[in-house]
């Protein structure tokens, strides 16, 4: 077999917080040059997944999580927060920023989506890639994708949606949000598909599943998927990373939205990309002094770290000086922007600040 050579692993079904930490490993692991560009096939429990860059009261009923017995993990990725379940089957691509032969992420996604999409059709579904990362049957969404670069490493994972059911997935999560008033969700679940759907009682076992993505990832990318071992050192990184960061309490948590009131002045912003939300506080009744400032939203970016950078250059600032620092940092980083712009950070930023007049 010809093409980029690429090591496949299967870590089966974990739980949520142990596959995410797994996930960090492998990037962590890639980075350091201690493992080969691989493909990983993984499983979940019953699982909310939030966003990288999402509030979890916000976005999650975690009542109903509780009750029902669904874990509840943060991702290392952007996006929205997402249901998962051992009906679907998640993969993921992590390989050197230029192996698939570009470094700019919203190529890179249509590229794997259209990779993907050529598998999934191989089942014999007419699967089709949707901007910005979505894949489609006949109009319905049958895998959702997304990833980042990190170090010169690309991290790029997906869902295939096998069997489930859509009604749990409305249950654990909050309505609330302007992406999913503006979708509602419960027609966001009308507008998936399943495997099972379409084929019945001709559903393939999950190994023929992961033949048929990796003969569309071969074909696709020029690559050469070959079995591999998953390595101790990953397992021991993963473990390392579960109990310190990932599999912690506070890291799925993550930090809490702020109450509205007269010191704190909140925006959003709505794209097709995503939407993003800023919060303002300011040092002062005068409002001429920044605070602090938090983004929130279930856009993609690339590295994810760059928001906490963003909000880390805007403390402190007067507000007059706020909207140039935008402009200065996005000129000096090094940002891969998959669903949104940098003018939309100015975008709500600048609305923010904005309401101070009001």
């Amino acid at each position: 077999m010809t093409g980029k050579p690429f090591r496949v692993i299967d870590t089966g079904l974990r739980d949520a917080r142990a596959n995410i930490a797994f996930s960090q490993a492998l990037i962590d692991l890639r980075i350091a040059d201690q493992v080969p560009d691989t493909i990983r096939f993984l499983r979940f429990p019953a699982s909310v997944l939030i966003g990288r860059h999402q509030f979890l009261a916000g976005e999650v009923r975690l009542d109903v999580c509780r009750d029902k017995g669904f874990e509840v993990a943060r991702r290392v990725t952007g996006g929205g927060v997402v249901f998962m379940a051992p009906g679907m089957l998640g993969w993921e691509l992590v390989c050197r920023r230029d192996t698939l032969g570009s470094d700019n992420m919203g190529e890179l996604a249509r590229l794997i989506c259209e990779a993907a999409a050529d598998g999934i059709s191989r089942l014999g579904l007419p699967a089709k890639y949707r901007p910005p990362n979505d894949i489609e049957v006949n109009g319905h969404k049958i895998s959702g994708t997304g990833g980042y670069f990190a170090d010169g490493t690309l991290f790029y994972q997906g869902t295939l949606l096998i069997d489930f059911d859509p009604d749990h997935m409305i249950g654990a999560l909050n309505t609330h949000g302007e992406k999913r008033a503006r979708r509602a969700l419960e027609s966001a679940a009308h507008r998936i598909i399943t495997v099972r759907e379409l084929l019945g009682e001709r559903t393939p076992e999950l190994p023929v599943v992961q033949k048929m993505l990796l003969n569309g990832l071969n074909a696709r990318l020029d690559v050469a998927a070959e079995p591999g071992a998953i390595t101790e050192a990953e397992e021991s990184r993963a473990q390392e990373l579960l109990q310190k960061e990932i599999g912690t309490d506070a890291f799925v948590a993550g930090a809490a939205e702020p109450e509205p009131g007269p010191d704190v002045l909140s925006a959003t912003h709505t794209t097709p990309g995503g939407v993003v939300r800023a919060h303002v506080g300011f040092a002062g009744p005068d409002h001429v002094r920044i605070r602090d400032v938090l983004l929130s939203g279930d856009f993609f970016v690339a590295p994810p770290s760059i928001v906490t950078a963003l909000q880390g250059a805007l403390g402190g600032l007067n507000v007059e000086d706020a909207m140039p620092a935008v402009d200065r940092f996005f000129a000096g980083a090094k940002v891969g922007l998959m669903s949104i712009k940098p003018e939309d950070f100015r975008i709500v930023i600048e609305a923010a600040l904005k309401h101070r007049m009001q």
